[in-house]
């Protein structure tokens, strides 16, 4: 049963990545707010096989994480299994112009938040990448 309209956040599994539990719950803060489901991990090596297990519908990764590193998840999750699966870089670090443009470059790379994230922005780009509609603009039955 295809659809081509615009599905619900509550089908779709967030990945949230990163090792700050602050960010990491105003995430999934976001996330959850506008419906969607959500799984965390706090290290790339959780990241990678969270990402094989669970085949979330997109990641969000920070990029300063424990081993391994944001850059090497990103490569990982290129494989065969997980290449599908759209990722959000999101960091602190500062990115130079060329930096930034390579990353962008990666296949499965869809877009790149700098913190702090601006939570309207979050949850507008989650909505647009996975063409769902937000809560708060879903008609109840009978309203």
């Amino acid at each position: 049963m295809e659809n081509t309209g615009l599905n619900t956040p509550g089908e779709k599994l967030i990945l949230i990545v990163d090792d700050d539990d602050s960010v990491m719950e105003l995430f999934d803060f976001i996330a959850r707010k506008e419906g969607f489901k959500t799984v965390k991990a706090t290290s790339g090596e959780a990241a990678i096989k969270t990402a094989r297990l669970l085949r979330p519908a997109l990641i969000l990764l920070d990029l300063m994480l424990p081993k391994p590193g944001g850059f090497e998840v990103m490569r990982e999750l290129q494989g065969d299994d997980t290449s599908d699966i759209p990722i959000v870089i999101v960091t602190g670090r500062y990115m130079d112009r060329s930096t930034l443009e390579l990353i962008k470059q990666e296949p499965n790379v869809k877009d790149f938040l700098e913190k702090p994230v601006e939570p309207q922005a979050l949850a507008a780009l989650l909505h647009t990448l996975l063409k769902t509609r937000a809560a708060s603009t879903m008609q109840l039955p009978g309203t």
